[in-house]
């Protein structure tokens, strides 16, 4: 089960399992699985993938998996032969089964299952502009595992779970997803608790690399053209390393998956450096980011855009696409999706429909072209007619200017 030895994606250097950093470049740690066949296994979830995830166990009350089906009612909307959808949400008449709506679940499962494997007494700390930390919120409750999350204040509406919460504490930050990422990371450093590692977790990314299994397994072929909406980039990266993983097995093709990867601007980050613009140049804070975007969660204020392994090698591997989206074509994609397909989706999800959409009309891909869009979350109202949902309180607020003693002492009371 999952067998691997961690590389930079940068030096090639060796890494001490568990690390999140490379001692000689900026590199992402990778997982080199043992098992180089793509052979699913018949276990539940994204559990059936195993023999590519970072865990030696799994828990049969976690790991709900993306759904992919192929299209019929948008793909005729926009003339494509082989539109496939992967549907991160709850839609039962399909078979997805995520409570928390969210593809986040995908990488919340798979890192607390490695933390379970490792026997850590730490407790884990993540950082989140809202549906990470519902993910997070939703499998620890159900594992019993402690978390702490740092979700800024206007997002704090987001978490919720549909399981009594657990050993859930949650951290309301004055401030946005920069700073709760600040804060989080002023905790973690301290004995006794373990950051989440964000993009520099191989469970996370692993985790998410599952959507393009899921595909390659029902369809038996990579996608020519992969869709999604990105804040850090993370799932893009998830998404190019699981197709090499799928080419070195050398029965689904040669060629890797081209990355189409949308931001909402004018709050995009790694739309501004994909076209030439330094982290200097940018000043979100005049357009009053992340504020007024179709979906905040989008919003990444240091992404890991040129770090060897990072979203600009995946991009250019792939020769992709990055895409600027504005509210209006996104709101446009999204009434579209919901009429043709019958399920509500989340406001981010809306921002890939719209990038497809983009490609489609300037003619990017073909109408034979085999695409995998990636549909982050919905079903949010289709839940709501067979689950219950329980708010998650706030513990404590916090700004930068504040010491996270007083959040120690929160914990120990």
């Amino acid at each position: 089960m999952g067998e691997y030895t961690l590389r930079c994606a940068g030096c090639g250097s060796l890494l001490s399992d568990g690390a999140t950093s490379c001692p000689l470049d900026s590199g992402l740690p990778r997982a080199e699985y043992t098992e180089r066949r793509f052979k699913p296994r018949e276990l539940p979830g994204i559990w059936s993938f195993i023999d590519w995830l970072p865990v030696d166990g799994w828990n049969p009350s976690t790991g709900a998996s993306s759904v992919t089906y192929r299209s019929s009612g948008l793909a005729a909307d926009l003339d494509l032969e082989r539109l496939y959808i992967s549907f991160s949400g709850y839609w039962p008449e399909r078979g997805a089964l995520m409570r928390t709506c969210s593809f986040k679940e995908l990488e919340a499962a798979p890192t607390m299952q490695m933390l379970l494997d490792r026997k850590t007494e730490e407790i884990l700390v993540v950082a989140s502009a809202g549906n990470t930390a519902r993910a997070f919120a939703e499998v620890c409750s159900v594992t019993g595992q402690p978390v702490i999350l740092f979700v800024p204040v206007s997002s704090l509406d987001r978490l919720w779970t549909t399981v009594e919460p657990g050993r859930v504490l949650v951290v309301g930050v004055k401030g946005d997803y920069a700073d709760a990422i600040k804060l989080a990371g002023v905790l973690s450093s301290r004995s006794g608790f373990r950051p989440e590692g964000g993009a520099r977790n191989i469970a996370r990314r692993d985790g998410m690399g599952t959507v393009l299994l899921d595909h390659v397994r029902r369809f038996d072929s990579l996608p020519d053209h992969y869709f999604q909406a990105i804040g850090s980039g993370t799932g893009g990266i998830a998404v190019w390393e699981a197709s090499m993983r799928v080419i070195g097995d050398g029965r689904f093709g040669e060629r890797l998956p081209r990355l189409h990867l949308a931001q909402n601007i004018p709050c995009a980050p790694v739309h501004a450096m994909w076209h030439g613009m330094s982290q200097e140049e940018m000043n979100f804070d005049a357009y009053g980011c992340p504020e007024g975007m179709h979906d905040d969660v989008l919003f990444n204020r240091n992404p890991p855009y040129a770090v060897p392994g990072g979203v600009r090698d995946a991009v250019i591997s792939s020769s992709g696409r990055i895409y600027g989206i504005d509210n209006t074509r996104a709101a446009s994609a999204q009434r579209l999706f919901e009429r043709s397909e019958g399920i509500d989706i989340l406001p981010a999800a809306a921002v890939a429909v719209a990038a497809l959409i983009d490609a489609v009309e300037s003619g990017f891909v073909g109408r034979d072209d085999e695409i995998l869009l990636n549909v982050t979350g919905g079903g949010v109202k289709r839940l709501a007619e067979d689950h219950s949902r329980m708010r998650l309180k706030c513990d404590l607020r916090l700004g930068l200017e504040d010491s996270v003693d007083v959040l120690l002492e929160e914990i120990l009371a």
